[in-house]
């Protein structure tokens, strides 16, 4: 599939709008890239693994449009969402005289999106930002909504701001070099808007899993984009996750705590996620809002799409200091997001401390 095919989506926040566009070839769509750069150079923050696979083919798009590429090369991986590696980023602005026009380009999965928008967000207070999510994970989640942050040794993604991109291109081309275990885990986060807002988008996936894991471009195409368009009406309506956004974060807090506990890295921001789903489907089932089938039917999803279903055994007093430290934790109170039916998500923080170790200990390995 050629980009152009497909009409790009919207995240509707007034003025500050912008596009979602899902198609395969669009690093190579001159037309399309130059006319959300509006400059003379732009920076391009990339990683090591994905800067030999895909910023050439970024740099000679952008080039041929008359745009120098300013390239800003991180080492890869979770490990790395810190201080030291953001002021990396800084450096390479500072030294190229980058001015508050220039626009900044995150050409990677979730920690360069993530890391590249605060990199924008902060310089000169505030410069361009396009997103070109190169994993299934950040082009379904982390690239839309204007979430960025860096990790503390305490607490994930604490230290951050709310700053929307211009623009997000999901190259889908870029699946293609993308391990499978990365692949897995990106469809952590697709499977979660199923279970917290669109059963019948659910449904899709129980009956296309496999084609989505043998990468069929339409099938891909067609997750990618339900999974946006559910992100974009979610951040439309609550950009600043006073309410509704919260529910995107099924999962998050109990995946969190397991990123944090075991090591930035250990395991992907999915796999934990997806363990971190099934500790929150636990709890939900034993507060009697969904059944013991229920349970089973999210687990076995999750175990279709390569995904670890079991936490791992650290212990319970471990897992409660560490989501101590969630976001949203609100005046002392931890808030959980639920599910009240599959299909439904809630914010609840009536759960007690006993009620949250237990669906731990049920869930851990």
């Amino acid at each position: 599939m050629q980009s152009g095919h497909t009409d790009p989506l919207t995240v509707e926040l007034g003025e500050r709008s912008y596009p979602i566009h899902i198609a395969a070839g669009l690093l190579t769509d001159g037309t399309l890239l130059s006319a959300h750069v509006r400059a003379k150079k732009a920076v391009v923050v990339t990683n090591t693994t994905v800067a030999p696979l895909y910023l050439e083919r970024l740099r000679s798009t952008l080039q041929t449009a008359g745009i120098e590429v300013i390239p800003v090369i991180l080492p890869d991986g979770e490990a790395y969402k810190t201080w030291e590696t953001l002021n990396l980023i800084f450096d390479a602005l500072l030294e190229n005289r980058c001015e508050r026009k220039t626009p900044l380009i995150a050409l990677g999965g979730g920690v360069i999106g993530d890391m590249g928008g605060f990199a924008a967000a902060c310089y000169q207070r505030g410069m361009p930002f396009i997103q070109i999510p190169t994993t299934l994970l950040s082009q379904v989640d982390s690239s839309v909504g204007g979430k960025t942050a860096i990790n503390h040794p305490l607490g994930k993604n604490m230290i951050g701001a709310f700053y929307q991109p211009g623009a997000v291109f999901a190259d889908m081309s870029t699946l293609n070099t993308l391990p499978d275990r990365e692949l897995s885990a990106g469809l952590a986060e697709v499977i979660k808007y199923g279970l917290i807002r669109d059963l019948p988008f659910l449904e899709w996936l129980e009956a296309h899993i496999e084609r989505l894991l043998a990468r069929d471009p339409a099938a891909l195409i067609e997750a990618v984009r339900r999974s946006c368009q559910n992100k974009a009406e979610v951040v439309a309506a609550d950009e600043r996750e006073t309410g509704e956004r919260a529910l995107l974060n099924l999962g998050h807090t109990f995946g969190h705590a397991i990123e944090t506990g075991l090591g930035y890295g250990e395991w992907l921001h999915g796999e934990a996620v997806a363990a971190g789903t099934l500790i929150a489907a636990r709890l939900s089932c034993d507060l009697s809002w969904i059944s013991e089938a229920d349970v089973r039917r999210i687990e076995a999803i999750h175990v279709r799409a390569g995904l670890p279903v079991r936490a791992p055994k650290l212990e319970v007093a471990r897992y409660l200091e560490l989501m101590s430290h969630d976001k949203k934790v609100e005046d002392g109170r931890l808030r959980l997001v639920l599910l009240q039916a599959v299909g439904k998500a809630v914010v609840f923080d009536g759960a007690s401390v006993a009620q949250i170790g237990a669906a731990i200990e049920a869930r851990c390995t």
